[in-house]
């Protein structure tokens, strides 16, 4: 049995959500103790769609994230819908939130995993629904659907990441 003591010496995990975990009805449902703590950018980030959404360096890009507080059980869920460690490998990157940097985990795709494509409409309106909730500018979700039919013309060097398995990440 947990005490309150255990709680308080448990290791906060914050997690970053780019994708359809910005959909607060989704979350609620996947993750039930999940907190939302704060909005967050990625700076030098992209959001790219390979069917489902992951992120990569990009310079001159950003991506608007929910900050999320998981309970383990949480994290346990997301990584069995994540399809982690083989889908999408974890990873932590720093976000600044109310002023602070914090270290956040992150769900990223496994380099070549899959092409780019754009995502299947259910998809994308559940995304849309998270940016709308969240107040987060649209522009930038349609502009990474778009750019997923015609990534490798506009980015050349891109689907040359290196593959990783384990770590932090969607």
């Amino acid at each position: 049995m947990k005490t309150d003591n255990n709680k308080k010496n448990q290791k906060e995990i914050l997690y970053i959500a780019y994708g359809s975990n910005l959909n607060l009805a989704q979350m609620a449902g996947r993750c039930p103790t999940a907190e939302v703590v704060g909005k967050a950018v990625l700076r030098g980030w992209r959001l790219a769609f390979r069917g489902v959404a992951t992120i990569e360096r990009r310079i001159g890009y950003t991506v608007p994230v929910l900050v999320w507080k998981l309970q383990p059980e949480d994290e346990q869920s997301l990584d069995r819908y994540e399809g982690w460690p083989n889908l999408y490998y974890k990873e932590n990157l720093k976000v600044t939130l109310d002023g602070k940097r914090r270290t956040a985990m992150v769900y990223i795709m496994n380099g070549n995993s899959h092409p780019y494509s754009p995502p299947a409409r259910s998809y994308m309106r559940t995304i849309l629904e998270g940016y709308e909730s969240a107040g987060f500018d649209p522009g930038i979700l349609y502009r990474a659907a778009g750019e997923s039919i015609t990534a490798g013309d506009i980015f050349p060097d891109m689907g040359k990441e290196k593959h990783r398995k384990g770590g932090a990440g969607r």
